[in-house]
Parts: C-alpha cells; structure tokens; sequence
C-alpha cells in the first residue's frame, strides 16, 4: 500500500525527500559532536551550572508510609549555621508527573501515600549544610483517614482494578482453544520492580527573572515540562524557561517533572534568590518513577503443527492510588504472534509504594522476556526448534484487530542472527555440554517494540556563511540527538558535520518530540528534514532549477541548466531560516508499526552453586533506515546489558510491614557491571519504512531490552535443565533444582 506523504503525514503536498540523501551523511557512524565534551568533563550538565547567589537546597522524605503531616519543627534547624529557610508547600509534595502529562501531577494537600515521600525542603549556603539539617528536621505526623492501602500486591484485601489507559484484547474462546490444543502451555510468570538508575541524579537549578522562571535541569520532555511546572505553580507557559543541553541518562525518570524542579521554584520564588535541588542517589530510588512488578499468566494453544490457536497473556501490575497509569505488559503480544482465540488483559492493584510510571521499554521490557519465556517452554512440548516456531507463528495481520503490518523484519532477525551466533551448535535437550564445573547453554528470544511518532517541530537557518544551524528544545539524553539531526541537516543541505551547528535542550528553541518511547529521532529528524526541504525550494528558485533537480554538496549549489554557484553567492549575504513540523498521520493507525529484532544468548551454570554467567550475546535488530550506525549500536547494546540485568540481578525490593524500598542505592540495587558483561554482537538489519516515519526510520532506543532476559532464561534451562519462572535468576532459585553436578549428560543427570 503507497500513500503521498501529505496523506500519510498530515503535511503539505511533497515530493520524496529521501531522494536528496545521497551525500552519505545519514547511517553513517559518525562521532558524537558533543562527546569530547562529556568526556572532558566540560559539558555543563544540570546541577553544574554557576551562578551567583545560588543557595542549596535537600529534600525531607517522610518517615512514615500513610499519614498527614501535622507540625514541622523548623526551629529545631533555623538556628543552625548557614541554614536560611525550611519550606514545605504542598505543591512540592505532589507524586511525579507521569511522562507527557502537561499537567500538575496530583496529591492532596500534606498528604503522605508512600513510605519516602518529600514532605520538605532545607535551604542552605552550602549543600552540607542543607543536608544535616533536613536529617535532623523534627516532623510529627497524624495517622491516615480511613482503611491503609496495602503495602503489597498479593496482600489480602488488596483493591484490583481494570485500569483506564489499558483495554483488554478478547477473540473467540481461549479456554477452548486450550482444551482442543494438541500442546498448550499454562504457566505464571513474575517479575520484580525495576529502577531508571540514569547515571545523573534528578537536578534542578531555579531562578526567577521578575514572575518568569528559568530552570536548569535534567528533564526528557521540555515543551511538556513547561507546562507541568507552570500548572503546578500557577503560571502561564510563556512564563517558564527550561534549558537542558546535555542529561545524564533518563529510561522514562524524567519524562516527567519531579519533586526537586518543584521544590527549587518555590523556594527560588520564596527566598528571591537562585536554589539549587539535586536528590541523593537514595532519594532518586525512593521518590522518582519505579517499574511496576508483574504477575502474568500465559496461555498458549497450539495445532499438531505446532501454529497457535490461541495465545493468553494477562498481567497484575501495581499502581498508587488514583493513577491513570498500568504498565502496559501486553503491548507486543497483541501483534507479534497468531492465534486467533486470545485474552490480553492487565489488571492494576492499589498500592502504597512509590509511583510507577514508565521506565525504558514500557510493557515490553517485562511483558517480552515472559511471553519469550513460555514460547520457549511450548517449542519443548512441541518437540520443535525454538526460533521455527516463532516463524511459523507470525501472523499476515494483526489478529483481532486485522490491521496490516507497515514492516516486520522479525525472520530475517531471526535468520541472521542464528548464522551470527552459531546457533546449529545448540544441543536440543538441557544438560548436554559441560565445561568443567559449568552446564552450557544456548537461548533465543524475539525483540518487538511499538514505534511511535509525536507532534515535532524544528527550525534550521542555512547562514550565509554557507554554515547551518539546527534548534530545538529536543533533548539529548545520550542517545545521540546531536548528532542525527546534524547528519540529517548536513545530508539535505550538502554539508559536513563540521558546518552544522546543533543546538538543543533550551525551550526557546521550537518544541521538539523530546526524549522517550523512541520516538525522538524519527520526529524531530522528520522535522528537521521538512525545514531543510523548504530551504531547497527557496535556493532552486534563486538558482533557477526545479527543487527535485538541486543538487547541493560541499557549499555548492547545482541543477538543470543552471551553471553551479556557490551558497554564499546564491544567498547574497542573507540567511534562510525555516522550521519544519511534523505530526502523526494516517499512517499511526493504518498499519502496526514496530521495530523487530532476536536475542541469542549462550549462559553457563555452574553445577554446584547456580551461578550464572552470559558468555556471549548477539543481536539482530530491523528498525527501518540507521540514521546512525554507531549510535544505534550502542542503545542496542545498552538495551542488551539492561536484558542481562533483568534476567540475573535487578530487582526493587521492598518490606511488606510499610512499604520502604529496602536497597535504594546501586550498592543494593544490583546493575550489570563490566564482569557481568560479555562480548556482544550486534546485527544492524538493512531496512526502510515507509509509513513509519518521513525517513522511513523507527525507533531503535528501546528494542535492546524487549525480550533480552527471556533469551537468557531461555538459555540457563538449556543449559541445566532448571526452569525458572521468577526473575531475576538468582542462586537461590536455581540451586535446589540444580541436576547431580557429577553427572556429565542428560539421561544421567535427570
């Protein structure tokens, strides 16, 4: 199916762009123009920015888990050197705004829900200072109104409820389907919280300029934030000033505004005077956006050729009360495999913990590994290798629903990466390769991962230097951003990286998509690429040749029977400046669109304790046109060490008598290090697609982790034997079900 771009992306009638890229600048993997910034240490991230008469500011989290706060000593710390003001509005109390809110998030006034909540905030000269006092702040609390809310979800009593944001997905009678199946599989599946853990703290420098407020902060979505912070504290949006060049790391944390950006205006506006916030790696853990834990239960009902006939997958997630919000686990299974009799279903339980909210991946990174998981268990039924049925069980359309899909490069994923990976040397049965103390073992996995496109904006002026600039309050959160639109704007105006100027992250700058859901390459670039090709139009005209015959490279300007001139001459001392929008078209509805890979992981188990260590990891991943090679590589790769952390270490773990999260600092909260990290491949998959984006590109920054811990649980029973149905893998899990760790084979072992 073909659609004009002006149907497919609610824009001005346009000819295809992607005939003017053919300078070799987009896919190319070209260096980062910020990095010998970042790794000089002379980028200026959030809290690093000087300016005079800037105070510190530390949040009081509460110590309690429900309750109101009914007296707040500030006496006690007053007297104490250097300490100015103790603060505590309500409105910095508020839960975290949930990513693309434009809203203040909710809370009733003073009101604590969960064990850890701010509830104050010391100012101080100095960060130490503001530190000690808001240890030793007194605060009195009154008991909660009404029945506590539960602290876990499997506690008696606990309130369960279909969530707004989540219908289910229901076609003909899984239950049948069930009992007429030649091999089924009905098996629970659980998986802890998760962390964002972004390698920047959450920070936030505030200051006002008469009633506008300018921010410094670490923020993903800025022309969303704008309007967070501004309904929070009353303000127009014209009013509020976000600048944010560089983020250390965000995985859906910051999608958001959080408690410290709220604390730091009010105390800014307060005192008269620049405040500085910036939460302890604690704080982070126990105030900002946490990955729901799951409980899911998958049904699978397969023919005697092993085709389903009916797929189940239902999940209990978790979630304060009143949020809109449910970790949308089932979001791949709608779309990635057959069976026409299916129930997709999330329920959410209303907890007191942290909010949960979108970290990276939403749905998929925990929904994949379990659906992967329980394929694996029905192709050991079947008696059918693993990465057939997966092929032999992909759908002409979207079940259910029927839409069509706009690309689907889940085969060739699959096919690749089995010959990358050396996969024909899999043993089919667990138990079958030893070396020394150690079971060997080899499992796959499908990635898939929804792609989105959202409303974008971006203006770029080619000067009359023969130069360019690109703006937009597009973030970079070390993704790359800088890079990608400079290669977009360098491929369509015929220019080097070096004549590109880049310039992102400050709100005075058109809004761009922001940073999330990966969807900020594809929208901002297509942006960008509008802009530039309304440039092109007004230099064809100048030069006096039809747009589609202008060729520009290396500041030249060439086309029909028009002699070449130079841009400088062709500009007559005038800069161009156009900004290009894009937002989603018919395209979003008509067609399933996602990005499509396969994990391959080989583990080895040792026979006497359980430990458990990746060997090796290959990824195949199809994601439409690389604007980047080397900055597509490394999300994927980052996505694959996150799928290692999924599947052996990372879980949020929290005490049931009240709800405080027990190991809030990466000393507990156990992230993959370089121990834990093996070689790993990655298989970039030429590809285009054109109804996904304008540059026939997808979003690749989250599909490294959709499915990666479901290769290597698939892999550690292939290697021992021992299936686990609860991540992380831990040793305690898999030690009692360990085989005679003397015995050298199967049929001795088991």
């Amino acid at each position: 199916m073909h659609l004009p771009l002006s149907d497919m992306y609610n824009q001005p009638d346009e000819r295809n762009l992607l005939d003017h890229m053919r300078q070799g600048v987009i896919g190319q993997p070209l260096d980062r123009p910020e990095g010998p910034l970042k790794v000089s240490g002379t980028a200026t991230y959030a809290a690093e920015w000087r300016i005079d008469g800037c105070v510190e500011g530390v949040l009081v989290l509460a110590s309690i888990s429900q309750g109101q706060v009914s007296r707040i000593d500030r006496d006690a710390v007053l007297a104490r050197e250097g300490v100015i003001a103790v603060i505590a509005d309500p409105a910095m109390t508020r839960r975290p705004a949930q990513g693309m809110a434009a809203k203040a998030p909710q809370q009733d006034a003073a009101k604590v829900e969960y064990f850890g909540q701010p509830v104050a905030l010391v100012v101080a000269q100095t960060f130490e200072q503001a530190r000690d006092a808001a240890l030793a702040l007194p605060i009195d609390y009154t008991d909660a109104d009404g029945d506590p809310v539960p602290f876990d979800p499997a506690a008696p009593g606990v309130k369960v409820e279909a969530p707004s944001s989540s219908k289910p997905v229901e076609g003909g009678d899984l239950d049948q389907a069930m009992q007429d199946a030649a091999f089924s599989v009905d098996v629970e599946y659980d998986t802890p919280g998760h962390a964002s853990a972004a390698m920047e703290p959450h920070a936030t420098i505030a200051q006002w300029q008469g009633d506008s407020l300018i921010l410094h902060g670490s923020y993903q979505m800025l022309s969303y934030n704008v309007k967070e912070i501004a309904d929070c504290l009353g303000l127009s949006a014209d009013k509020v000033r976000i600048i944010a060049p560089y983020v250390g790391g965000g995985f859906g944390s910051k999608l958001g505004i959080t408690h410290e950006a709220v604390a730091a205006a009010i105390a800014a506006r307060e005192l008269g005077r620049p405040v500085r916030v910036v939460m302890s790696r604690q704080q982070v853990f126990q105030t900002v956006m946490r990955r729901s834990e799951t409980r899911q239960r998958v049904r699978l009902a397969a023919d005697p050729a092993g085709r389903l006939i009916g797929l189940g997958h239902e999940a209990l997630v978790s979630n304060l009360p009143g949020e809109k919000f449910a970790e949308p686990v089932t979001q791949a299974t709608e779309f990635l495999y057959g069976g026409e009799n299916r129930l997709l279903k999330v329920e959410v339980a209303r907890i007191s913990r942290m909010t949960a909210g979108s970290v990276r991946a939403p749905g998929e990174a925990v929904g994949m590994q379990v659906l992967e998981a329980a394929m694996d268990e029905l192709a050991e039924k079947i008696g059918i290798d693993p990465i057939e049925l997966r092929k032999r069980n992909l759908p002409a359309e979207v079940p259910v629903a029927g839409t069509p899909y706009s690309s689907r490069m889940l085969t060739q994923a699959l096919e690749q990466g089995a010959e990358a990976f050396g996969w024909r040397a899999r043993q089919d049965r667990p138990c079958q390769t030893r070396d020394g103390d150690w079971w060997i073992g080899m499992g796959v996995a499908s990635a898939a991962r929804v792609n989105m496109m959202v409303p974008a904006k971006a203006q770029v002026t080619l000067k009359a230097d023969g130069s360019a600039v690109v703006e937009s309050d597009q973030t970079d959160i070390g993704t790359g951003s800088y890079a990608i639109l400079g290669q977009i704007a360098g491929e369509m105006l015929g220019l080097p990286m070096a004549r590109v100027d880049v310039k992102l992250g400050d709100t005075v700058h058109p809004a761009g998509a922001g940073s999330g859901g990966s969807f900020g390459a594809i929208s901002t670039g297509s942006a960008v690429m509008y802009a530039c090709e309304a440039i092109r139009a007004k230099l064809a005209k100048a030069l006096g040749c039809e747009t589609e015959d202008l060729a520009l490279k290396d500041g030249m300007a060439s086309g029909g029977n028009a002699s070449p001139r130079a841009l400088r001459d062709l500009l007559n001392g005038e800069d161009i400046a156009e900004t290009g929008t894009i937002k989603p078209g018919k395209t979003a509805k008509a067609f399933s669109q996602a990005s499509y890979g396969a994990f391959f992981a080989e583990v080895a188990v040792h026979a006497f304790t359980g430990e458990v260590r990746v060997r090796r990891m290959t990824g195949a991943f199809g994601f439409g046109r690389v604007l980047n090679a080397k900055t597509a590589r490394s999300q994927c790769l980052g996505g694959m060490v996150w799928g290692i952390g999924s599947a052996l270490t990372e879980e949020l773990a929290f005490d049931t008598r009240d709800g405080h999260l027990v190991n809030h600092d990466l000393a507990e909260y156990h992230v993959p290090v370089h121990a834990d990290v093996p070689a790993i491949e990655v298989i970039l998959l030429e590809e285009r697609d054109a109804a996904a984006s304008p540059l026939q590109a997808k979003g690749v920054g989250e599909l490294g982790i959709c499915g990666a811990a479901g290769a290597i649980a698939n892999a550690v029973y292939n290697a021992c034997g021992v299936r686990v149905r609860s991540f992380p893998l831990t040793l305690d899990k898999i030690l009692p079900a360990l085989p005679d760790p003397f015995a050298r084979r199967a049929d001795a072992a088991l």
